[in-house]
């Protein structure tokens, strides 16, 4: 099965080599494609250069600072206009252990959708702030009972959606450009009843770089599970 690791970057060049070499190991079916978002640090540069010497990278070009979700849907088009099979979100920071993927993998042989869940089994976190670790695990809880799914990790970032699940979904429909994208890729997955499995993996804050964070990224967070769940009721979204 053909799998793309879809990896949006922005100022990553100190983690884009090493990222893009540690998802390539996992399985010769695996392609990476990075999406940047005109790195001032010359990332997209450092892609260039590795693409000489594999043609499993791929790389994506964007004029400016567009945002995650933009990044993904870029991928997801990318992804169903090449025929790839798997198509996986991560970050380019080490967060999420590229030796996750395998196991992501056999689990989506009975998934239509895997998440790599922080919250599954206790709370996985490593190295994060207190204060950032109960915003994201109160964030988890909020987004479950406003919109009702019953996923213990609906706002993580580490996941693989089988294609038939992204050709379902309009993507140019899609609502949210923060965190809150994962919480509404999930929900209209959810919604869609396709089948969701989540897998505990340990998540590791960054090793280097600085986090994307911003207050207006929970902002539109706390606003768009609301819309989500109206869209719903209203039936525009099914």
């Amino acid at each position: 099965m053909k799998t793309l690791v879809i990896i949006p970057t922005y100022n990553e060049a100190e983690n884009v080599s090493l990222i893009i070499d540690a998802a390539l190991r996992q399985k010769e079916s695996i392609d990476v494609l990075i999406v940047d978002d005109n790195s001032p640090d010359g990332t997209s540069n450092i892609v260039k250069e590795k693409q000489k010497e594999n043609k499993r990278i791929h790389l994506l070009e964007r004029e400016g600072k567009m945002g995650l979700g933009s990044a993904y849907v870029a991928g997801f088009k990318y992804a169903l206009k090449n025929d790839y099979d798997y198509i996986f979100e991560m970050d380019a920071d080490f967060s999420h252990d590229p030796n996750d993927i395998p196991r992501i993998l056999d689990e989506m042989e009975n998934a239509d959708l895997v998440i790599g869940s922080r919250y599954l089994k206790g709370i996985n976190v490593v190295n994060w702030p207190l204060r950032r670790l109960i915003l994201s695990f109160l964030a988890a809880q909020y987004a479950k009972m406003i919109t009702g799914m019953r996923i213990n990790d609906p706002t993580g970032g580490f996941k693989c959606f089988r294609r038939e699940v992204l050709e379902s979904i309009n993507l140019d429909d899609i609502l949210s450009d923060g965190y809150s994208f994962q919480i509404e890729m999930n929900f209209r997955t959810w919604v869609k009843k396709f089948k969701i499995k989540e897998l505990s993996i340990v998540f590791t804050d960054r090793r280097v770089g600085q986090s994307k964070m911003s207050k207006k990224i929970v902002r539109e967070a706390i606003i768009v599970v609301w819309k989500l769940k109206y869209y719903q009721l209203k039936k525009r979204i099914k």
